[in-house]
């Protein structure tokens, strides 16, 4: 029987000539990462155990979900990842000036690779199998102990075949192909299963699209979510990746517990509303819902492709009047590069907040929190009740383009609206 293309991963890893899902093993790992909250609890776990770190550059210690600092417990965390750091010499240490969100940042400074095994204690980890990697998130103690081992375990997930055919149309971005897709599954629907995506539709889809649409494999449970590689995948790597790499191809025979398939030219611009991403809608159908606060940013689409999507919205318009729009570059690359292009002085001129990087209101932290009774649309990846402020607040979920074509007429819209 073949293999998927995060079992042939993982059996490489493992030192196996072959794993079948449900399969307990002891696994490599390429690159272990933390955050400003998940790190403290996960430094903390490691300096039990009583070893020196694996490998100084293997590990990635990012501060940015309360980043730059919120308050007075939030900038000690900070401290507690900067002196680890520092003591240990970690090479991969990015903070406020220097820094982005994590899961931008890995991949654009080409710490992430095809094949590569990486785990990080932060739940949207899976982001990186844009990049034909297993990449996971876990629990702080299975953190710590990898900073000292380089290993971690694992139970071989089975995998879902997402077949995607067709062409994309013109405002369908790759957040409403991952909307759609929890939709039909629901957040249940891939647990602690792998998303393995493939057909003649993967070409159709920008690296970002890809990032997306992994980044929000945990929102149906999965355990991750996986991409072949192609010219788009080369290109990117090629500018940032210093190393050798391999890529995994599935076999034709590999075992899959169920196969999807999703005819990209028959999607239309979605909205989740609250409070499951699984409750999605197509974005037309919200005109009666006022909003308050637009957000586009975050790990799931902060990066330069989604700002010019905003940015052709928003460009000769005004946000309305009773909407704040708040822009978060995902990195201080992204955000120099969208100055370049005009994108920040279109979101200025529009009436929109720019913010430096930050994970800030996703996940109710700071830079755009709601108040009771507030509707936001927003880039983000979650919008279960409170996750961006009072529990009575509303958080609707969408891409950038539709995000930003709320912002222009204060209620959900979908883009052609705007762009008619």
């Amino acid at each position: 029987m073949g293999m998927t293309m995060t079992e042939k991963i993982i059996a490489n890893h493992a030192g196996k000539n072959a794993v079948n899902a449900g399969d307990l093993l002891i696994s490599k790992v390429d690159l272990v990462m933390a955050n400003d909250i998940t790190g403290p609890p996960a430094i903390t776990e490691f300096e039990k155990i009583g070893r020196p770190i694996f490998d100084k550059d293997k590990i990635a210690l990012i501060p940015d979900h309360f980043s730059p600092c919120k308050d007075i417990k939030s900038a000690a965390m900070c401290k507690r990842m900067r002196d680890f750091a520092h003591k240990h010499q970690i090479s991969n240490y990015f903070e406020i000036g220097r820094m982005g969100i994590e899961h931008a940042i890995l991949p654009d400074k080409g710490l992430v690779a095809p094949g590569e095994i990486i785990i990080g204690a932060d739940s949207h980890t899976c982001t990186y199998g844009a990049l034909n990697a297993m990449s996971t998130g876990m629990g702080q103690t299975d953190i710590g102990a990898s900073m000292a081992s380089g290993t971690t375990w694992f139970k071989v997930p089975q995998s879902i075949k997402v077949a995607l055919t067709g062409t994309l149309p013109r405002f369908v971005k790759g957040k409403d192909i991952i909307l759609y897709l929890i939709g039909m599954i629901g957040v249940d629907g891939a647990r602690y299963q792998s998303l393995e995506f493939a057909g003649d539709g993967v070409g159709q889809l920008s690296m970002s699209d890809r990032f997306t649409i992994c980044n929000m494999a945990i929102e149906a449970g999965g355990k991750n979510a996986i991409f072949p590689v192609d010219e788009k995948t080369r290109s990117f790597l090629k500018g940032c990746v210093n190393r050798p790499w391999q890529e995994v191809t599935a076999d034709s025979d590999a075992k899959y517990s169920r196969e999807i398939v999703i005819e990209l030219n028959k999607l239309v611009p979605v909205v989740a509303y609250p409070h499951l991403p699984e409750n999605t809608n197509p974005a037309a159908e919200g005109k009666d819902i006022k909003i308050d606060q637009v957000i586009v940013g975050s790990c799931t689409n902060g990066r330069l492709d989604d700002l010019a999507q905003a940015a052709e919205i928003m460009k000769g318009r005004k946000v309305c009047d009773h909407v704040r729009m708040i822009v978060i570059p995902a990195t201080q690359e992204v955000y120099k590069e969208a100055m370049k292009l005009g994108y920040i002085d279109i979101f200025i001129d529009a009436g929109a907040a720019v913010s430096t990087p930050t994970c800030g209101p996703c996940m109710g932290g700071h830079m755009g929190i709601l108040a009771a009774g507030e509707k936001a649309v927003s880039t983000t990846n979650r919008n279960f009740r409170g996750r961006m402020g009072h529990v009575d607040s509303e958080v609707y979920l969408a891409s950038p383009y539709t995000a930003a074509a709320s912002a222009v007429t204060g209620y959900i819209t979908s883009p052609e609206e705007v762009m008619k």
